[in-house]
């Protein structure tokens, strides 16, 4: 499977909620929803590219004043 096939299966999922290019870099930004830490480990040890990415994680919680309630 190629990285834009798996990624958009995993869009579809729900597991890979979004993604972004960050500008004037070969880079991205996403966002995962996740059961742990190990399940985050796998999908990304699954990308293709992965023996050739640079990863930082950083985990994320709902703001308690957040107004929209369809986002996790």
């Amino acid at each position: 499977m190629t990285e834009k096939a798996y990624s958009q299966d995993l869009q579809r999922s729900g597991k890979w909620r979004h993604i972004w290019r960050i500008a004037g870099q070969y880079a991205n930004c996403s966002i995962f929803d996740v059961r742990d830490h190990d399940e985050l480990h796998q999908i990304l040890s699954g990308l293709p590219l992965f023996p050739f990415m640079e990863i930082s994680v950083t985990p994320l919680l709902r703001h308690p004043s957040a107004i929209r309630e369809d986002d996790r």
